[in-house]
């Protein structure tokens, strides 16, 4: 499986509803083909608790190293991606809301004087809840509780959450969620980043060429590769065949679509290329990811 978004990379999952966006789900990255999801955002909030083993997690241009017992904070509209390190497995819980269930309505003077120097906060993408200082645990403890009353369900359930929320809301703002943003032009990067996404999205089953992409985001082509791999970690076009990839496995899922075709059907002109990038990065080759899946198709739990 893999995360679904659309062609501006914004997940397509609901988080909850409109009536109570607040949404718990329980996570492993093993569920993922390549270990990892892929870069996403939403405008909701995401709790991350590590519930068993370590992951590496990229926000924006951070990158984390959450284990066991820690939680993760991540911001509305930041890109994020998680990934196994050394191959091994990470169990996590997420605990995901929109920020209005703080606030209420926009306009209003919690939006205006504490939810909303947050959510502008370009210098806070992300943040590490280890056990390091004494407030990460009266945080994760908010967490636990609000994950158990999702469990359960009691009477007044949707009145317990928002009560919680606010006083963890009111922990993050006390130690310093509010501080000062970043520069104009790291905002500007930020969102070159998500166009070259919204880019790949887009153009990705057909001849990508990087003058185009540098182009797109208004800088020349040595520019756009430094800034895509300073916030990535990977070079555009590692990520671009990447994502190629995960894209081709749709296709793969067809017993009735040709590996030629799934090639082409995500901008490969050669199969045998398509087919070498695909065994470096799945360690298989289409043909042996296609007999597994048709034999032993993923049922999720």
């Amino acid at each position: 499986m893999q995360i679904v978004t659309n062609q501006f990379q914004k997940e397509m999952k609901e988080h909850g509803n409109y009536q109570f966006p607040f949404l718990v789900s329980y996570e492993r990255l093993s569920r993922y083909e390549t270990g990892s999801f892929l870069w996403h955002w939403h405008p909701e909030i995401e709790l991350t608790l590590i519930t068993r083993g370590k992951m590496l997690y990229h926000c924006n241009d951070r990158t984390f190293q959450p284990s066991e017992n820690n939680l993760l904070f991540c911001n509305a509209n930041a890109l994020h991606t998680g990934e196994m390190i050394d191959n091994q497995d990470c169990e996590y819980t997420s605990v995901t809301f929109d920020p209005r269930l703080i606030y209420g309505y926009d306009g209003s003077l919690i939006h205006q004087k504490y939810v909303q120097p947050v959510l502008q906060n370009s210098a806070l993408p992300g943040l590490l809840l280890d056990g390091s200082r004494p407030w990460h645990a009266d945080a994760s403890d908010l967490v636990h509780t609000m994950i158990r009353l999702s469990e359960e369900q009691p009477a007044l359930y949707e009145l317990e959450i928002p009560s919680i929320l606010l006083r963890l809301w009111k922990t993050l703002f006390q130690n310093g969620a509010a501080m000062d943003g970043v520069s104009a032009a790291e905002r500007l990067n930020h969102e070159r980043i998500r166009k070259i996404l919204e880019y790949i999205a887009l153009h990705y089953d057909s001849k990508i060429y990087l003058e185009d992409v540098a182009s797109h985001i208004g800088l020349c082509k040595s520019e756009c590769c430094r800034l895509f791999r300073r916030y990535t970690k990977v070079s555009l076009f590692e990520f671009l065949l990447e994502y190629r990839i995960e894209k081709s496995l749709d296709f793969l899922a067809d017993p009735d679509c040709s590996i030629t075709e799934a090639a082409s059907g995500v901008g490969f002109n050669d199969s045998n290329y398509y087919s070498r990038v695909f065994c470096k990065i799945k360690g298989c080759s289409p043909r042996q990811y296609r007999r597994r899946i048709l034999e032993h198709p993923v049922v999720d739990t």
